[in-house]
């Protein structure tokens, strides 16, 4: 779950990193009055949950309490990348020295926190690295002991930092480590995090992505969560206990496992195929659970084919199929479907779809197969599509 910018930054200001001083305004008339609280100069900031907003025209500066008046009048009328702009973030506007990137994340490949940080704050980092490695410095965090003082010396040495800011460069890093850790977030970055001209840190922009799996021990940030900015589909998944993200292909995909799901989209590639979601229904999915499944993938447009793969463990395949069975029933679509069932109540379940005509497979790879030609004969009929 990612967090607005006004969010992450009231949680950093919770846990003492200086923040700009601001307030929200979903009005451009609130805009106004709000940059007249802040002395006029003030920076209006679109509140989306997509990068790129400055790019796109979303953060203006501007001068006066009435210039933030209009620019908040052409910002709120904005969408940006798809997202309608609800909200502004009017911040105090801050004269910068230096801006620098801040941000605690795991590395999956080390299993582990680390502290990421680089001279270039204010661009994408990732394109940075890329370009300037050399830039970027990435320390280890153990996550029993935690992050401690001489790692963020380290950092501040490596930024080159006048000493005299090494204290509240500290505190900064031990408070965002504590957001991190208290929010369970996959990241929680400040970019940039700026030195002004008059000397003060301050966490000029900021994010935090909660992991879904911990939000019960959050029901505070649930609060936050912005339901208008998440795409329908994962909204319905995530009222299933479905485990979906949408992909770019024509094979719309319903597995029970994580790691099936990944080795079934790496098989479909491999044979030429485009998997159009990822999607895990879990252990012991019902057959409501398997029949939202088949409704969020066929709601997808771009599918051709879908294709099931269900291990019955904890699940059973008989109840997996009816579930398909009554999703299909009240559907008007007539997208071919394939599926494989192996393991508790596969012959069930292969007998129940075989009754409607629906065909399945003996293996992974058979399946595959056959979903791959399911989608070359559909794209034959349409070629236009």
């Amino acid at each position: 779950m990612k967090l607005h910018e006004y969010q992450s930054k009231a949680i950093f200001s919770q846990n003492n990193i200086p923040i700009p001083k601001g307030r929200v305004a979903v009005t451009a008339q609130e805009a106004k009055y709000i940059a007249e609280e802040l002395g006029g100069k003030v920076v209006v900031k679109a509140q989306v949950l997509t990068g790129g907003r400055g790019k796109a025209g979303g953060i203006r500066l501007a001068k006066t309490s009435q210039e933030a008046e209009e620019l908040a009048t052409q910002v709120m009328g904005m969408e940006i990348k798809g997202f309608p702009v609800r909200r502004l973030l009017i911040d105090e506007a801050v004269s910068i020295a230096q801006e620098i990137y801040l941000a605690f994340t795991i590395d999956r490949s080390l299993r582990k926190p680390v502290l990421i940080t680089s001279g270039l704050g204010g661009i994408n980092v990732e394109e940075a690295a890329r370009i300037h490695p050399e830039e970027v410095h990435t320390l280890v965090i153990d996550p029993l002991s935690g992050l401690h003082v001489y790692q963020a010396h380290d950092a501040a040495i490596f930024l080159d930092l006048p000493h005299s800011h090494w204290k509240a460069f500290v505190e900064i890093c031990m408070g965002l480590w504590k957001a991190f850790l208290t929010t369970d977030s996959t990241l929680a970055e400040i970019n940039p995090w700026v030195i002004t001209d008059d000397k003060r840190l301050l966490a000029l922009d900021g994010k935090l992505v909660i992991d879904d799996n911990a939000l019960y021990r959050h029901p505070d940030l649930m609060d936050l969560w912005d339901i208008d900015a998440e795409n329908p589909a994962e909204i319905e998944a995530r009222k299933y206990g479905l485990s979906y993200i949408p992909l770019k292909g024509s094979i719309g995909c319903i597995v029970n496992g994580a790691g099936l799901a990944m080795a079934t989209m790496d098989l479909l590639t491999f044979f030429g195929g485009r998997p159009a979601n990822f999607l895990d229904i879990g252990g012991g999915a019902s057959a409501e659970k398997s029949a939202a499944a088949l409704r969020l993938v066929l709601g997808d447009a771009r599918v051709r084919c879908v294709l099931i793969n269900i291990y019955g463990g904890v699940t059973r395949c008989d109840e997996a199929a009816r579930g398909i069975l009554v999703a299909l029933a009240g559907l008007d679509k007539n997208i071919p479907i394939v599926a494989r069932f192996a393991g508790t109540n596969a012959r069930e379940g292969n007998y129940l779809l075989s009754r409607a005509h629906i065909p399945t497979a003996s293996t992974l790879v058979e399946a595959v197969q056959q979903a791959i030609a399911m989608v070359e004969g559909a794209e034959g009929e349409h070629p236009h599509q």
